[in-house]
């Protein structure tokens, strides 16, 4: 019996999804109340929702982030210069942190998952802009870094 590569399929979106979820969990607690990575991180993924291989993405989208806020910033800043980065709702930026990291340094996933994926989570857990603010901030970073979004 073959494995179904629509189900395959199924499985890594979903495993990546919920993996950027955590991401975004561990980012929000980490600036929210300064609790360290390693001290979060641990808690997520000590609680077994993921695969391997989701906490291995998670685990790389946590440590890109922190390990390349300044420049990622400084990227928000250039295509958001009305919005103040601590300013900005902890959800919202960290979401942009997360998907600018992927879309500009990681460079792994393709620049339409990560956008839609980022707006996907901004419905679910930003305000109710969020999504459209967040879509035109990457917009503006696909169309500037010229990243294809095909």
């Amino acid at each position: 019996m073959g494995v179904d590569k629509e189900m395959v399929d199924d499985n890594f979106a979903v495993g990546r999804r919920k993996a950027r979820t955590v991401a975004l969990q561990v980012l929000y607690e980490v600036d929210s109340v300064n609790h360290t990575s390693d001290q979060v991180s641990g808690r997520y993924f000590r609680r077994g929702r993921l695969s391997k291989e989701a906490i291995a993405f998670a685990r790389g989208l946590v440590d890109g982030v922190l390990a390349n806020t300044s420049t990622v910033d400084r990227t928000i800043s250039t295509f958001a210069p009305s919005w103040p980065i601590s300013q900005l709702p902890i959800v919202d930026r960290n979401l942009l942190r997360v998907a600018i990291y992927e879309l500009t340094i990681e460079k792994m996933s393709p620049p339409k998952v990560v956008i839609n994926e980022t707006v996907e989570l901004a419905k679910l857990y930003g305000s109710d802009n969020s999504f459209k603010f967040i879509n035109g901030v990457l917009g503006s970073v696909i169309e500037t870094e010229k990243l294809s979004v095909s």
